[in-house]
C-alpha cells in the first residue's frame, strides 16, 4: 500500500506546532492518564506532519495539498 501525501505546507506547520505543544504541555503540566493521551496526541501530530500523509484524511477524502 503506498501513501500518497494529503497534507498542505500551512497543514503541516499547524500541526507540528500542535504537536510540540502538546508534548510540551503533557510533560510540564499533566500526570496520569491525561499524559499519556497528550504524548499519543502530539506524537501523532508530529508523524503526521512529518509524513504530510493523513489516515483520517484518506477515509474521508479530503485533502490539503494543492494539486
Amino acid at each position: 500500500m503506498k501513501f500518497h501525501p494529503n497534507e498542505g505546507k500551512s497543514d503541516r506547520i499547524i500541526r507540528g506546532i500542535i504537536g510540540v505543544a502538546a508534548l510540551l504541555f503533557g510533560f510540564y503540566y499533566l500526570v496520569g492518564v491525561l499524559q499519556i493521551v497528550a504524548y499519543v496526541v502530539g506524537a501523532v501530530m508530529l508523524i503526521t506532519a512529518i509524513t504530510g500523509f493523513c489516515g483520517l484524511y484518506t477515509l474521508l477524502h479530503i485533502t490539503t495539498k494543492k494539486r
